[in-house]
């Protein structure tokens, strides 16, 4: 998966400021804070409401709306949404389309313990199983 996948999902260089080209501009981003805007995009990618995103998040859907389009999250929350990105990128190149990984992140999976892929996104250690899930998808190997 290359970095300039994540900067699409997420809206592009202009919401993204400039793009994510490498590990280390992820960690500057996250660092600097992700904008409401960068999570509305990842929102909508996701096809998931505020509420659906809030509940991922270590922040309120209420604080959420308070924010304007451009005010940044603080680093927990950056971190959270740029890891939930990583994993759309990966999963989109994995199943070759959006609606597919949609369709898999959605339905239970036996290699996380019957539960939906999207019910762990809320979690860091969520977010690595579902991308070793995805590894494992990627070289055929089925749990």
């Amino acid at each position: 998966m290359e970095q300039t996948d994540v900067s699409i999902i997420l809206g592009g260089r202009k919401v993204v400021q400039g793009g994510i080209a490498s590990r280390m501009e992820l960690i500057k981003l996250s660092s600097k804070g992700v904008s409401k805007e960068v999570l509305l995009r990842l929102a909508k990618y996701l096809d998931l409401s505020l509420g659906q995103m809030a509940a991922m998040l270590p922040v309120t859907e209420r604080t959420i709306q308070r924010y304007h389009r451009g005010q940044r999250f603080n680093k927990v929350v950056s971190e959270q949404i740029l890891q939930i990105a990583e994993v759309a990128a990966r999963g989109s190149e994995v199943f070759g389309s959006r609606e597919e990984f949609l369709s898999w992140l959605n339905s239970p999976s036996k290699a996380l313990g019957n539960r939906t892929p999207a019910s762990l996104l809320s979690s860091r250690f969520g977010n690595e199983a579902i991308s070793d899930e995805l590894g494992r998808i990627e070289h055929g190997v089925l749990s």
